[in-house]
């Protein structure tokens, strides 16, 4: 087989996937590595493989089943807090600065996880959300997306951290469950007790399922209803954006 090409994984490299594939790497620890038919964002001093991964997890099923039969692999997965927004014209020329209206949450993580959500099954494979802030720079140069006006995305910088949350086991994940008396919940009342939309609810509730955090009870009304997987009554609190941040499963960083 032949060897893949180090270089391959910088040719489109944003600035907030680089910055984040620099600081999990170490100090002592080494980027673009060639893992067997692979090439790894980075790998530490430890031996463990780093990869950043921005969008969906899809692209990396394949990938870790083999990587992780060798090595703890961590992905890790950048939730964007506040974005801000340059926009530039053709002569880089700077039209105007604003802050994006939406601000992320750790729940976005179950928009990326649909269609891998065995993923955080697989032995010696930890996810880390890094809640980050980003500086979107935009061109207007007519040849980006319709949505927004034709303009280009030319890059992401990373700008600021808030911390990051360590979900290294499938029981981590119990942490997205919402408090309910009898133990039993909708995907309706998770979506209004974490402050999620409506969709985004029920895509966390198929990840929990599939991952076998959550199992299925039966149905109130139209609406299935949920439980945490094993127990009759859930103790901790629902969450809300940033409050899930604390824990034994978070940690800053500096």
């Amino acid at each position: 087989m032949r060897s893949p090409d180090p270089a391959i994984g910088t040719r489109r490299e944003s600035g907030l996937h680089r910055a984040l594939k620099f600081r999990y790497s170490g100090q002592n620890g080494h980027t673009e590595q060639v893992c067997g038919e692979y090439v790894c964002d980075c790998i530490t001093e430890t031996g463990e493989i780093i990869e950043v991964q921005t969008g969906s997890f899809g692209p990396l099923k394949e990938k870790l089943k083999k990587l992780a039969g060798r090595h703890p692999v961590r992905i890790v997965h950048p939730v964007i807090i506040n974005k801000y927004i340059e926009t530039y014209d053709t002569e880089a020329v700077l039209l105007r600065r604003r802050k994006s209206p939406r601000r992320g949450s750790p729940w976005d993580l179950f928009n990326n996880l649909l269609y891998a959500p065995e993923l955080p099954l697989l032995k010696r494979v930890s996810v880390e959300l890094a809640l980050v802030d980003v500086l979107e720079r935009r061109v207007q140069d007519g040849k980006g997306s319709w949505r927004r006006g034709r303009v280009s995305i030319a890059g992401r910088e990373l700008t600021g951290w808030h911390e990051s949350i360590v979900l290294k086991k499938p029981g981590d994940y119990r942490r997205f469950i919402p408090a309910a008396k009898n133990g039993d919940f909708t995907a309706a009342s998770l979506a209004q007790e974490a402050g999620i939309p409506a969709a985004l609810a029920r895509k966390t509730l198929y990840v929990l399922g599939k991952m076998g955090v959550v199992e299925r009870t039966g149905k109130k009304g139209r609406s299935y209803t949920y439980r945490a997987a094993g127990t009759r009554r859930i103790s901790q609190s629902p969450v809300k954006g940033l409050n899930l941040t604390g824990g034994s499963g978070s940690k800053k960083r500096r």
